[in-house]
């Protein structure tokens, strides 16, 4: 669990809320520690005095069937809280039955606490209805729809069937009113909603026609989809397949999978919107640890120097792919340190402009409400051992014999966090392991476990 990379931005940026897509925890059964450290980070920025500017007008029993009182957290009176967090089940902390004929997910237990605002959960087996939270903001309203994660197959079914239904209220001044704009038409008003919708489900990429959802499936009313699940940051909004609405991939905070999009820099993004335009801000992660990747072939014709081809019918073979591995890990781990250390400087450099901040601010004594990423001149958390990375090595080694992990893996283990070597039919894949100008901000984040 790593929602420590964007708390501190949310109290800087003064966010009105937070959105998680899916993936809060690793897995369903998180344990004490976990859900402990989850907790404290909860508590210590996301509790306090300052009142919430949004106000939700839709049906909040119907939103938060899971919460004790059917209504959003804030509005408890015996809770103080300023920063109010919607977030989604994804597919690693789903519901699972434990003990009993209830099925309960982790974020059950932080509803029940008051800690987050769970929604998007669907618990028909042959249907799918999806009804948005309704928030305000001055002259601004958005309409918050979200849909857990569900096997993909299943939802692209009753997808092609005309099961999954989207409400939307028919204007500002009503209350939701069930009708499904999908299939009749909004008597010809205006659309004064702004629809965000948050989903973690498989995206279109080669993963199969039946097991993922097509963009073309979203209702093509959506202002703008926030996709969970996909582990790659693509946090600057795209243009959907559709063209009506855009697509904006927060990622993983951290690499939870050792491939190749894990090794694009890590973002949150913070949304500002005012009537029906919106600006989405990337805000770069700088205390991750260093990934980097890489490929080789062992194959003939492959090797840069003709003396460093390898021979498998040498008898040394496997002693000469050790040493000619060892040396391209060797370079990737180097790699990593570089970026490691370059994310790090930026960390450095983040954290003197709030000291400079701060100080400015003392000495016109205004009030001093930042509370960063970056501390009093360096950054206000920090990577335990940084040297050691996350190197992942692709070797096509066709005609030649696989290396013992163990043994392989022994020559990293102070420079590596773990390392792990399986075979993959003819490819071994070694893994070494002031205000906004707008009415209305919202931080987004796919956060998983590390």
């Amino acid at each position: 669990f790593s929602p420590r990379h964007p708390s501190p931005h949310m109290i800087k940026k003064k966010c009105d809320m937070v959105l998680f897509a899916g993936d809060l925890f690793h897995e369903n059964k998180p344990s004490r520690r976990t859900l402990h450290k989850t907790m404290t980070i909860i508590r210590k920025y996301c509790m306090g005095s300052n009142p919430v500017q949004i106000q939700i007008v839709s049906n909040q029993e119907q939103n938060f069937k899971r919460s004790l009182h059917g209504r959003v957290n804030y509005e408890d009176e015996f809770y103080s809280v300023d920063l109010p967090i919607f977030a989604i089940h994804g597919n690693h902390d789903d519901p699972t039955r434990d003990g009993g004929t209830e099925m309960l997910a982790a974020l059950d237990l932080l509803s029940i606490s008051n800690f987050v605002n769970y929604f998007g959960r669907q618990d028909e087996v042959d249907k799918v209805e999806v009804s948005p939270i309704l928030l305000r903001k001055g002259s601004t309203n958005v309409a918050l729809y979200g849909m857990g994660s569900m096997r993909d197959e299943r939802l692209n079914r009753m997808w092609q069937g005309k099961k999954v239904r989207f409400l939307r209220p028919e204007n500002v001044n009503s209350p939701l009113d069930g009708t499904n704009d999908e299939d009749e038409a909004n008597n010809g008003q205006e659309n004064t909603w702004f629809n965000i919708f948050a989903l973690h489900q498989n995206r279109d990429t080669g993963r199969g026609a039946k097991n993922c959802v097509h963009e073309s499936m979203i209702p093509e009313w959506m202002d703008l989809v926030v996709w969970g699940h996909e582990h790659e940051c693509r946090i600057v909004p795209d243009e959907s397949l559709v063209g009506t609405f855009r697509i904006t991939q927060p990622g993983s905070s951290v690499a939870t999978s050792l491939v190749q999009g894990e090794a694009v820099r890590k973002h949150i993004g913070l949304l500002d919107i005012r009537g029906c335009q919106f600006r989405l801000k990337p805000i770069p992660l700088s205390m991750v640890r260093a990934f980097a990747t890489g490929e080789v072939s062992l194959g003939r014709g492959n090797a840069m120097n003709a003396e460093d081809e390898l021979d498998p019918d040498d008898p040394k073979v496997e002693e000469n792919m050790m040493e000619y591995l060892s040396a391209h890990v060797s370079r990737l781990i180097d790699d990593a340190r570089e970026q490691g250390k370059n994310l790090r400087e930026d960390a450095l450099v983040e954290a003197n402009k709030a000291l400079q901040r701060k100080r400015h601010r003392r000495n016109h004594n205004e009030d001093d409400e930042e509370m960063g990423e970056m501390g009093l001149g360096k950054p206000m958390f920090t990577i335990q051992k940084p040297d050691q990375v996350l190197v992942r090595l692709k070797v096509e080694h066709t005609g030649f014999s696989t290396l013992n992990n163990q043994r392989f893996g022994a020559r990293f283990v102070s420079e590596v966090v773990s390392t792990f070597l399986f075979m993959l039919r003819c490819v071994t894949l070694l893994l070494l392991s002031g205000r906004s100008s707008y009415h209305f901000s919202m931080f987004l984040s796919c956060i998983q476990h590390y």
